[in-house]
């Protein structure tokens, strides 16, 4: 009975990230829509939401039934509530992507200054990277990575600062109607890797059964 508790355990460990990898896609995929002003790419990030969330409500349904049948005790019941934990907030990452789809929807008629583009791209590639680091160190239950998350956060917040200054150089109404978009994208992209960080902060608890939230981001929601 308890190796098909093990084996129960690990595929949900699996399925929560087979869904971060998921999303890492979504976020990827809308940030390039955004860039290059893909519609048809935006609306397949936008339909892709639906099986994110799907698999998010199966995987807490199914771990509701493994306590239930289970009834795990300390590190197990750490992991699987744990688990439920970070399913959500990967949930609320694909949400994120498909708004930063939806921008990317708004502003596919309209190219503006090539240097918020840039900057949208860079930003999308530290959150992928913040992603991908966060999937890791859950996937090898890595204390030291899950600890690192903020610190791969940091320039994303940066990047996000510079949207503003960059805002101010616009003139033109219309300019500043695409840039509010723009800016917001790059709120989007911000959060998704503070629900990462939040992760980071969730494995630690999973691994040592202690909670200490990690410092805030200096860009509070």
């Amino acid at each position: 009975m308890r190796e098909g508790f093990r084996q129960e355990l690990k595929d949900l460990k699996a399925e929560v990230l087979a869904i971060g990898r998921l999303c890492t896609e979504q976020t990827t995929l809308s940030v390039q829509a955004l860039v290059e002003g893909d519609v048809e790419l935006a609306q397949r990030v936008i339909d892709g939401d639906d099986a994110i969330d799907h698999r998010t409500l199966a995987l807490e349904e199914a771990t509701l039934e493994v306590m239930a049948t289970q009834f795990p005790v300390a590190r197990d019941l750490r992991l699987l509530h744990s688990l439920t934990y970070v399913a959500w907030h990967m949930e609320r990452m694909g949400d994120l992507a498909v708004n930063i789809a939806k921008a990317a929807r708004r502003t596919a008629d309209r190219k503006g200054p090539q240097t918020l583009y840039d900057l949208i791209q860079a930003q999308g590639n530290l959150v992928h990277r913040v992603l991908d680091a966060c999937i890791e160190s859950l996937d090898h239950n890595d204390l030291e990575l899950a600890l690192k998350l903020q610190e791969l956060d940091e320039p994303i917040d940066h990047l996000y600062k510079q949207f503003f200054r960059e805002l101010a150089r616009l003139q033109d109404e219309d300019d500043i109607e695409w840039a509010s978009n723009m800016v917001m994208a790059a709120r989007y992209l911000e959060r998704i890797a503070d629900n990462a960080v939040d992760i980071g902060e969730r494995v630690r608890y999973m691994l040592t059964g202690t909670f200490e939230a990690m410092p805030e981001s200096p860009i509070a929601e």
